[in-house]
């Protein structure tokens, strides 16, 4: 695929985007905190912990070791080594593929600002694990939000949109964008049927993860016309809506009285 192929994206201004996103990360994780907060120490959500506990007991009583194996898995898709290591692939990939660094930025922003996003709401609200048996090792962190969904929405929902937008074979693409999507629920029930969030916690995730991905996608990838579109763009209409007029030719041969 030529260059010329590729989406054209106005240049960045450093100063706006930084603003953006530092800005529109302390706003989101100051909400998420808040949330946070009233989940834990508020009466009023009683009714929502106990349908909580009913739920993670409910995957407690159907665990099986297939099952058991397969969320392993699923559970592994988003954790801090397959991300790290997923980044580092597609930041090659991307600069390789589409010859320029942007793509390579956009990724490593979404991805180091999740998690600065999670440990500063994690810090904050300190919401306990669910009290069952965990299948796997519980992390010092908090349990609201959970981080391996957000990191599952933000790294491969940024892999689908960059994929959507610059490869040309359309099915593979739209495949390749689907199974990146499918894959943040695959780690949200995971990460329930294992133990080791609440399903608020999940919820919260995917809309954290999915605030943060859209401010990074608006501030350094925002949506463009194709190179197509800006360098030939529509031809002007004839007035009255038929063949252009060619100009009318004098009444009498030129030079003549």
């Amino acid at each position: 695929m030529s260059a010329t192929a590729h989406m054209v994206y106005p240049p960045i201004d450093r100063r706006r985007a930084a603003v953006q996103l530092v800005g529109g990360g302390l706003v989101l994780a100051l909400g998420l905190s808040i949330i946070g907060w009233l989940i834990v120490g508020v009466d009023i959500t009683r009714p929502l912990i106990a349908w909580e506990e009913s739920v993670n007991g409910w995957f407690v009583d159907h665990r099986t070791p297939t099952l058991n194996t397969l969320t392993h898995v699923g559970s592994t898709l988003a954790d801090t080594s397959a991300c790290i290591a997923l980044l580092i692939v597609m930041v090659a990939v991307t600069r390789l593929w589409l010859g320029r660094w942007r793509e390579p930025l956009v990724l490593g922003a979404a991805i180091m600002g999740e998690l600065l996003v999670f440990l500063i709401v994690t810090a904050a609200v300190q919401r306990d694990r669910p009290d069952v048996l965990q299948l796997d090792a519980a992390p010092p962190t908090s349990s609201f939000p959970s981080g391996h969904t957000a990191a599952a929405v933000v790294l491969y929902g940024c892999i689908a949109v960059i994929v959507n937008r610059e490869m040309r074979t359309r099915w593979l693409a739209l495949l390749i964008a689907a199974a990146c999507w499918a894959v943040p629920a695959v780690v949200g029930i995971s990460r329930v049927y294992r133990g080791m969030h609440y399903p608020v916690d999940v919820v919260f995730g995917y809309i954290g993860g999915g605030l943060w991905l859209t401010i990074v996608l608006v501030t350094l990838l925002p949506v463009v016309r194709s190179p197509a579109t800006i360098e030939r763009g529509p031809m002007p209409p004839a007035i009255g809506g038929g063949r252009p007029q060619e100009p009318a030719l004098p009444s009498r041969p030129l030079g003549r009285p």
